[in-house]
């Protein structure tokens, strides 16, 4: 059941209710709250005005569970934007779902007051898979980790992000594994020494927004967990984009990796440093805003804007996250400290159908065509076979009559 009225799950503008105030249901407790829902639903089937219910706020939103981070950790500020934004969305809290797998980022689902499932470790998206699927008017959240992701879960994310389900994909990167105390994860720098590689890792770190465009996402942003304002901006883009919505978070973790990300993030440093993403602007940084990017080919360059190069900011690449060409989101998601700024924010957002919507116009389809099946005739349908004690070789033979045998269903025998 949709209590707006409409399929509204990732924030769209509601339609206008018919003779219905907008409906914000806000969730009580148990039978109070399936009252309150099913009670909206007797006045939308009988046309009279539903009661007023009361706007939902981030309190709504915080469960009565412990939060069990590290003191200091960025997590707290990452959970904090989330139960910020989803007020914002308008959706009601019996409408949302977060899934999570293993990992310190994989107990967000006990901090939110929302359906929640925490799962097994990478196969979040596997689950978020057939939530959706089934309930196409849920609002599904997957939150991860690097390691939890990119690692053991690595062929699901490519997977989830090039079929387009229509979720928001949180991915807490923080470039080591802290729940199992410091080994180095899928995105950790080369170089880096850990409890499970101390002379230095040897391995090419993943990049998880390269990752992800390159598996045709259709919304792809980065953010990082200092910086509110932007981290909330980003997160509610997110929520309200049609299809698999990826956000990459720089996360500190202050116990296994403190001061991750602090030579480009530091407050001192960070607008010389990052670049942030701005749809229709030239890419321009600098604390003076006198650098800027220009794509030359396929290579980006730092350019002076000063009177001495004689360039502006005409002269730099206009940010077009729209556009079908997904090449230059991956250009620009490759652009890494020191050789160049670190970018953030929306790299990419385009429209595609979604996973979702596709499968339930094929079932459609099929009913149309071929009416509702039934599983019996399914079952028996195709080859058949008898199973007798004096089996001939293959275990199969046909059926003779007075036989103590049974008949199975099956594909024939080579």
């Amino acid at each position: 059941m949709n209590t707006n009225g409409n399929n509204n799950t990732k924030g769209e503008a509601p339609l206008e209710p018919k003779n219905l105030n907008d409906a914000k249901i806000e969730l009580m407790s148990g039978a109070e709250a399936a009252a309150s829902v099913e009670a909206y639903a007797g006045s939308a089937a009988t046309g009279e005005v539903a009661p007023d219910v009361k706007k939902l706020t981030r309190a709504d939103f915080v469960s009565g569970q412990e939060v069990r981070w590290c003191p200091g950790c960025g997590d707290y500020s990452i959970l904090n934007n989330v139960q910020k934004v989803m007020p914002e969305l308008g959706i009601p809290r019996e409408k949302v779902v977060f899934i999570s797998g293993i990992g310190c980022s994989s107990r967000f689902p006990y901090y939110m007051n929302t359906f929640g499932f925490h799962t097994i470790h990478g196969r979040a998206p596997g689950f978020a898979t057939g939530v959706k699927t089934a309930n196409p008017d849920l609002s599904v959240w997957v939150v991860t980790g690097d390691g939890d992701a990119l690692s053991i879960g690595g062929n699901h994310f490519m997977h989830v992000i090039r079929r387009n389900l229509d979720i928001n994909y949180l991915l807490f990167n923080n470039r080591i594994y802290g729940l199992t105390k410091g080994q180095y994860s899928p995105t950790s720098e080369q170089g880096k020494r850990t409890k499970s590689s101390p002379m230095g890792v040897v391995d090419f770190p993943i990049n998880p927004v390269s990752l992800a465009v390159a598996s045709e996402a259709t919304f792809v942003a980065r953010s990082l967990d200092i910086d509110v304002k932007h981290l909330s901006h980003t997160i509610e883009a997110a929520a309200r984009h049609k299809g698999t919505s990826f956000v990459e978070i720089y996360q500190n973790c202050n116990i296994f990796n403190d001061g991750a990300f602090q030579y480009f993030t530091d407050r001192a440093i960070r607008s010389d440093n990052m670049l942030y993403l701005e749809h229709g602007k030239p890419l321009v940084f600098g604390k003076n805003s006198d650098k800027g990017i220009r794509i030359v080919g396929s290579q980006p360059e730092v350019i002076e804007l000063n009177a001495t190069t004689n360039l502006t900011a005409d002269d730099c690449h206009t940010h077009d996250i729209h556009s079908p060409d997904s090449s230059l989101a991956f250009i620009l998601g490759r652009m890494e400290q020191p050789r160049f700024p670190q970018p953030v924010g929306i790299f990419r957002q385009v429209e595609r159908d979604t996973y979702e919507e596709q499968v339930a116009a094929q079932i459609e389809d099929a009913i149309e065509k071929q009416g509702r099946g039934r599983l019996a005739k399914l079952i028996n349908s195709g080859d058949t076979w008898t199973v007798g004690e004096g089996d001939a070789v293959g275990g199969f033979m046909p059926a003779a009559s007075g036989d103590n045998t049974e008949t199975v269903t099956g594909s024939s025998p080579d």
